[in-house]
């Protein structure tokens, strides 16, 4: 065997952070081998994934525009992962947010109320929240998997979306199109530039970076945190409290994507739409992990990943590409990036002719 690979006694920091780069650099590879086998050129492909859509500032802002929903939920996927609690459920969590805050803005609050988009920020986030804690719930009572419930209540979240947007939330002057109403300008997000779709969002994305990082980096709950990820058996020892540990963490998490879904459609949006999200809540998982559940690492994948998205669509509108393309895309990032982290915990060592006959017959001491 000429490749062996042999336990760290600790985990390599410099690994830690080079293998995300590895596996950039290894779907880009891919990626170009893939093209060259479709007959296109690897170079023109890649630019126009990676380079043309942020080519100017309508680009930037298309950018900062996709991160958002992304960076939201991944950072709630960080503090649940810290713990070693798999929430899977960011995609349904986000589509309840966007369902509960669309509900109030269209039903229930006057278009012209100063409150109204505080409602329906808040009833997002809350329904976000409130779906992840029947995840909680079955996990605290019951001791059910989260990673099988979490992921099951994502396709409830999303059959209700449909049910929604096709019957008590349709609007009547839609010609029949499965959307909701427009939301009043008193429920929008206000716009940051005027040329640009960029929204009010990013501060409410940059105050979850903060208290995110506050959160694990500089609180005693975060230590609790932490501790529960690494020895659950330890965190009982020294009275750190399981079931609440799990309940804090899941409702954080459920309230960054609920907020992430109603930003959706408060924001760029401005209505309900069963095309809500494209696969934002499942894209984060691959992103905090590949920002090493860091909330400054999560920042640099977030704006890949939305990269791939912006790029994926260029490449279908200007190579005649599949839509498709950004979920391949995803899914070898976080092959190579699994693959990548086995050098965390193993060291590679080579194995050859030469080293067997070495040990067969050393090389006598002098003297």
């Amino acid at each position: 065997m000429l490749l062996s690979l042999e336990p760290r006694g600790q985990q390599s920091r410099a690994m830690l952070w080079c293998s995300p780069l590895l596996a950039a650099v290894l779907t880009l590879g891919c990626g170009s081998l893939l093209f060259l086998a479709l007959g296109l050129d690897p170079l023109l492909t890649l630019r126009t994934l990676l380079i043309d859509p942020v080519k100017d500032l309508y680009g930037v802002g298309e950018l900062l525009v996709k991160a958002l929903p992304i960076l939201l939920c991944a950072l709630g996927l960080a503090v649940a992962y810290q713990a070693r609690i798999w929430n899977i459920g960011a995609e349904g969590q986000l589509l309840i947010g966007a369902l509960a805050g669309s509900a109030v803005a269209v039903n229930i609050i006057d278009m012209d109320s100063r409150w109204a988009l505080v409602m329906v920020l808040s009833a997002g986030t809350l329904a976000g929240a409130a779906w992840a804690g029947l995840t909680a719930w079955l996990r605290t009572q019951f001791n059910a998997n989260e990673i099988l419930t979490s992921i099951m209540l994502n396709y409830i979240a999303l059959n209700l979306l449909l049910y929604f947007v096709h019957g008590p939330l349709k609007d009547p002057a839609g010609f029949n199109f499965p959307e909701s109403a427009m939301f009043g300008d008193a429920s929008r997000l206000p716009l940051v530039f005027a040329d640009s779709r960029l929204h009010a969002g990013l501060y409410f994305a940059l105050l979850a970076l903060v208290a995110v990082w506050v959160l694990l980096q500089r609180s005693f709950v975060g230590f609790q945190i932490k501790v529960l990820g690494l020895d659950k058996r330890a965190a009982g020892f020294v009275g750190f409290r399981e079931k609440s540990l799990v309940w804090f963490a899941l409702l954080i998490s459920g309230a960054l994507a609920g907020l992430a879904g109603v930003g959706e459609v408060a924001g760029p949006i401005g209505q309900l739409v069963p095309a809500v999200s494209p696969g934002y809540g499942y894209a984060a998982i691959t992103v905090a992990f590949l920002g090493r559940l860091n909330p400054i690492g999560i920042v640099f994948s977030s704006l890949l990943m939305a990269l791939l998205y912006l790029g994926g669509e260029n490449a279908q509108m200007n190579l005649n590409l599949p839509q498709a393309i950004t979920q391949l895309f995803q899914g070898m990032m976080l092959f190579f990036l699994l693959a990548s982290d086995v050098l965390i915990l193993y060291r590679p060592r080579l194995k050859g002719r030469w080293v067997r006959r070495t040990a067969i017959n050393p090389t006598p001491a002098l003297g």
